[in-house]
């Protein structure tokens, strides 16, 4: 009987010790998945934005577009051609038609016009009073075999100006002007003199995105000329009006909404970078020592058990914290828990996970041990 006894009491000794041993070797903690430190994307160039393609929370490449710039456009306001190009894309188009005049300059179809007046008209009433629009015919004075037509454009007391649609003439010279094409003395509305239309300069403001046609060029009503924005590129490099993620991540916040302006080189996005996932926990201050940085432990996502990581602790905060206690509504000091691990495609910021550590596996067997060393020694003294 007493033998019986003392096997009983070595059998629960054991167990007490392997209890308080696994215990004291392991612990569970609840956490949370965060980010590390956060990259900060810098707007190449200042600008207004025209599109935003991103949102908080979404996961982005590196080189996905975050935003595009709103650019400012140019079109051609008849046709013509392209008679010089000073600029190129990078360049401030200010400094540019500072230097020149223009960034480039348009030819158009009409090369005269005529200053004129009605002074030397047949003497009439109907003579005498143009209508902007009228379509006209010219002759030279000198040179009576070279004629034209043209459309009077804007008037001025008894001076107008002629757009000069056909013909060839020279500068300076002095041609009759009417309004039939057979020339009838009747039908002259004015004199005046060829001059030589002036092509018309393209400028724009801010740095020149593209210019899309060439010297010599023949262009249409509307077509593209100039497309700039607002800023400067870094060494007059037309670098692209987009802003791109520059790594790989989830976003963290945008700094901007379409329509906004953004300074050249402030934050326009905050990313966090996948790699930088880690786990952050809290721990009781009387289970502080029981975990330590490099201790290995094990994560469990609370969403899906059967999916686990093995991670190691980084930090374990030396500052205390105070929480609220969930079952008494009183709060708790605890400490900061940070662990790194390699998470998967089904991670994802602010996931729920469980934390186990656990350390000395072999103490618990060793412990068991020892009674049976108690029950060998007792029965050899009974037997004795």
């Amino acid at each position: 009987m007493k033998k019986n006894i003392s096997r009983l009491l070595a059998v629960a000794a054991g167990l007490v010790l392997l209890c308080a041993a696994a215990s004291a070797d392991s612990m569970t903690l609840n956490g949370t998945v965060t980010a590390g430190e956060a990259v900060m994307v810098y707007a190449p160039i200042g600008g207004t934005v025209g599109e935003v393609f991103a949102e908080a929370g979404q996961q982005v490449a590196a080189d996905d577009v975050l935003y595009a710039m709103k650019t400012s456009k140019t079109y051609a306001e008849g046709d013509g051609t392209v008679t010089g190009i000073f600029g190129q894309p990078g360049d401030s188009a200010a400094a540019v038609s500072s230097r020149y005049g223009a960034v480039l300059y348009l030819e158009g179809t009409s090369v005269f016009s005529v200053s004129a007046s009605t002074e030397n008209a047949y003497n009439s009433t109907e003579t005498k009073f143009v209508h902007v629009g009228e379509k006209v015919y010219l002759q030279c004075r000198s040179n009576s075999a070279r004629t034209g037509t043209g459309v009077i454009t804007a008037i001025s007391g008894t001076g107008y100006t002629v757009e000069v649609n056909s013909g060839t003439f020279i500068p300076g010279d002095s041609v009759e002007i009417y309004r039939a094409s057979s020339f009838v003395n009747t039908s002259k509305i004015g004199r005046g003199t060829v001059n030589r239309t002036n092509p018309t300069g393209i400028t724009g403001n801010g740095a020149i995105v593209s210019i899309p046609v060439e010297d010599g060029a023949q262009v249409k009503r509307g077509d593209l000329l100039l497309e700039t924005l607002d800023g400067d590129f870094d060494g007059y490099y037309m670098s692209g009006t987009e802003i791109r993620a520059g790594t790989a991540g989830v976003i963290g916040s945008l700094a901007v909404k379409r329509g906004n302006s953004i300074q050249k080189d402030a934050v326009a996005a905050e990313i966090y970078t996948l790699e930088g996932m880690r786990v952050e926990a809290s721990v009781p201050e009387d289970s502080r020592s029981q975990i330590r940085k490099g201790d290995k432990v094990t994560i469990e996502l609370e969403a899906d058990e059967s999916r686990t990581y093995q991670g190691v602790v980084t930090m374990v905060s030396a500052i205390a914290e105070e929480a609220a206690n969930k079952e008494g509504g009183s709060s708790e000091v605890t400490y900061k828990v940070l662990i790194d691990f390699t998470p998967d495609d089904e991670v994802r910021f602010g996931m729920s996970v469980i934390v186990t550590t656990l350390e000395a596996e072999e103490a618990p067997a060793a412990a068991a041990e020892a009674p049976a060393e108690e029950e060998t020694a007792e029965e050899e003294t009974a037997g004795e």
